[in-house]
């Protein structure tokens, strides 16, 4: 019973470091968006980390249309963010094979 207790910790450790290395070329893209016609610019790290933000001129006369374009642009990004979260994820999971053996 005990005989694959190795396996089953080199197995999670590989898994581990898949995780870690997923963790890390996540962080390293940058997704941007643009909202109102390019007149609001936003870039995210894969972490969702707002690491750049342009707003053109044209765009501060009105406050109420600059907010909204700037939480546009956030719900936007974030959406990227988590749509490669995922399909990243599922492409390491499905490289693993099916770990816990049984029907596929």
């Amino acid at each position: 019973m005990f005989g694959n207790m190795g396996d089953m910790g080199k197995m999670l450790e590989g898994m581990q470091e898949n995780a870690n290395k997923l963790k890390e070329e996540l962080a390293s893209k940058t997704f941007s968006v643009k909202t109102g016609g390019g007149l609001v610019e936003l870039s995210v790290n894969g972490n969702g980390e707002v690491v750049d933000l342009s707003i053109q001129e044209e765009a501060l006369s009105d406050k109420t249309t600059l907010e909204i374009m700037i939480i546009g642009a956030i719900n936007d990004a974030n959406k990227m963010v988590q749509q490669n979260q995922q399909s990243s994820a599922m492409s390491m999971l499905g490289g693993m094979g099916n770990p816990f053996g049984g029907a596929k």
